[in-house]
């Protein structure tokens, strides 16, 4: 009886070992840390633990030790109690089996399961047993570290790990279940945002909106009242020559009295900020921060304009669109009933495979506009058709030497028209 009374003391504090163990690096530190600010004791000491993670473990590992050897030692007096014969091995087995179980997987998932609950309940007596095994666990440390330096491994060069964006990625994904669908679309946007240039977000040079100052005074006063944007830039002749970009509050009053004059519209005006084509778009995020700014001009190698970026665009596609309508996934894209898509040529192809699912190739140009001019080899007419990886594009409007409009049938809608360029 004696030893059968040892066995089940060992096979508990094994089992104790093992959920301790599995309940503490499972927990979720949030929730203990709102319950020790609440007084719980037992969240206190399982947060003491949590710092010194090297103690707990130690602890842990020579109490298991201590606890597997008197398992072991007890299963072979009880063998050995008697006169050996098959019953009394199949028993010792069948206990063995039993230890096994009892010990260590019942105890590791009931601390998967309910980490909390364990951690709450294994933190104090696993505190009052670290304090306990200080000096064996500093012992212990001691001497890992010298045969660790003789074998020539360094402690400081394994703990520094960088994670990269794929790591966090997959983090991301594994923690799923505690993170609502939206709130991990915005975290994967973020994470995305270094693989995005500015190039994928900005407004194409035609399309920018500024007062030409070499305008009518009474034409520029009406743009100012009229305008929907709160920044304007300001060029001389063409966009090329900027001379600002004026905030629409600080004029919008005085062209309303008509107190507003050409001077006084370039001394409210601020220097025009430039942006190095190719600029990553998390990198830009930082740089509107640091400068203050929230609009700015991206500039090829040259110094040409090449469009318009805001703040706002860059935040975008964390967020997605900001519009009225709920149902518009994506600007300037239009659902036909027949599963083709009314989409300006302005529109990048980058948004579109984000926001619709496709595929369209992205190393190239950046918008419908650029992708079909390539692929045709010419400015197309309005009818134009081609078939790019599996998707049906027409022409429908040209204007001003661009592709205004076109209609894109995706592969599960597509129809067989007559294409004029091969496949890209």
């Amino acid at each position: 009886m004696l030893w059968f009374a040892v066995l089940l003391l060992s096979i508990t504090g094994a089992g104790f070992c093992a959920i301790a163990n599995i309940a503490l690096l499972t927990v979720n530190r949030y929730r203990l840390d709102i319950r020790a600010r609440k007084g719980d004791t037992r969240a206190a000491h399982a947060q003491v633990l949590l710092q010194r993670p090297n103690a707990f473990i130690s602890a842990l590992l020579v109490l298991r030790i201590i606890f597997n050897t008197l398992t072991a030692l007890s299963l072979v007096m009880l063998l050995l109690s008697d006169t050996p014969s098959a019953w009394n091995i199949l028993q010792t087995s069948l206990l063995m089996a039993l230890a096994l179980g009892l010990s260590e997987t019942l105890p590791k998932a009931l601390g998967a399961l309910y980490p909390e609950r364990w951690t709450l309940r294994s933190a104090t007596p696993l505190w009052h047993a670290t304090r306990l095994m200080r000096p064996l666990i500093l012992i212990s440390n001691r001497l890992t570290r010298l045969l660790l330096r003789i074998l020539g491994v360094s402690t400081q060069e394994a703990t520094q790990h960088s994670i990269n964006p794929q790591e966090l990625r997959n983090a991301l994904a594994e923690a799923s279940a505690m993170i609502p669908r939206r709130h991990q679309r915005m975290l994967g946007a973020i994470l995305d945002l270094e693989n995005a240039t500015v190039e994928d977000v900005m407004v194409p040079r035609n399309e920018i909106f500024g007062i030409d100052l070499t305008d009518a005074w009474s034409d520029i006063r009406n743009q100012i009242i009229g305008s929907e944007h709160t920044r304007i830039p300001l060029f001389d002749g063409s966009i090329d020559h900027l001379c600002g970009v004026v905030h629409l509050r600080r004029v919008v009053r005085l062209a309303a009295e008509d107190t507003l004059k050409p001077e006084t519209l370039t001394e409210l005006a601020r220097e025009p900020y430039f942006i190095p084509a190719g600029t990553p778009l998390n990198q830009q995020l930082l740089n509107f921060q640091n400068r203050r700014r929230r609009i700015g001009f991206v500039v090829d190698e040259y110094g040409d304009i090449q469009g318009l970026v805001t703040i706002e665009d860059i935040l975008e596609e964390i967020i997605g669109q900001f519009t009225a309508d709920p149902g518009t996934r994506i600007k300037n894209v239009y659902a036909d009933s027949d599963g083709s898509y009314r989409v300006t040529g302005s529109v990048t192809l980058r948004n579109l495979n984000r926001g619709l699912g496709w595929k369209l190739p992205t190393q190239g140009p950046k918008t419908v506009n650029g992708l079909l001019i390539e692929t045709l080899e010419s400015m197309p007419q309005a009818g134009a058709r081609a078939q790019i990886n599996g998707y049906a594009f027409e022409v429908l409007e040209i204007r001003a030497n661009a592709i205004r409009a076109t209609r894109i049938w995706p592969p599960n809608a597509a129809p067989a028209p007559s294409v004029q360029a091969a496949e890209a």
